[in-house]
């Protein structure tokens, strides 16, 4: 498999990646495949704080425990590392696709697709493809489903 990143959407330029630490974990974020679905708000809300500054506080909260908020991020847009000597997250041996009503295509395992000029481009292990038409990041879905008042019927 290609390891290229994949290609960015026509919009406006992308964000950089943010990275915080604690002693046990580095957490990254991506902005740009950031699918706005809130998991990490609801489930880690002491490390994950939008109010807060920086909006990412790692040291809030175990490592493992992070860990598992983070692999629950359907877009991939969050990613961890970790310092401790823990378990670092496994992508899924199976592919699996789950359509989201009125919403993107949550992927989850590695999978190779191919760009509109021919270039194949790694994801995973998670991401959200948009079906929606609206993103400024196609394929990945930006969360613009929502404003466009998407529905699949």
């Amino acid at each position: 498999m290609d390891d290229a990143k994949p290609p960015q959407g026509t919009g406006p330029e992308p964000k950089p990646l943010q990275v915080r630490r604690s002693e046990t974990i580095e957490v990254t974020f991506d902005p740009n495949l950031c699918a706005h679905s809130g998991e990490c708000l609801l489930r880690a809300p002491a490390a994950f704080n939008l109010k807060a500054r920086p909006w990412i506080q790692p040291q809030h909260l175990d490592a493992g425990a992070l860990a598992r908020v983070i692999e629950r991020c359907p877009s991939g847009a969050l990613a961890y590392r970790r310092l401790d000597g823990g378990p670092e997250e496994q992508p899924d041996s199976e592919v699996t696709f789950r359509v989201r009503k009125d919403g993107p295509i949550w992927v989850r395992g590695i999978v190779e697709m191919v760009d509109a000029e021919g270039h194949p481009f790694t994801i995973g292990p998670r991401a959200a493809l948009c079906r929606c038409g609206a993103s400024g990041n196609k394929p990945f879905c930006d969360g613009s489903h929502r404003q466009a008042g998407f529905s699949a019927g």
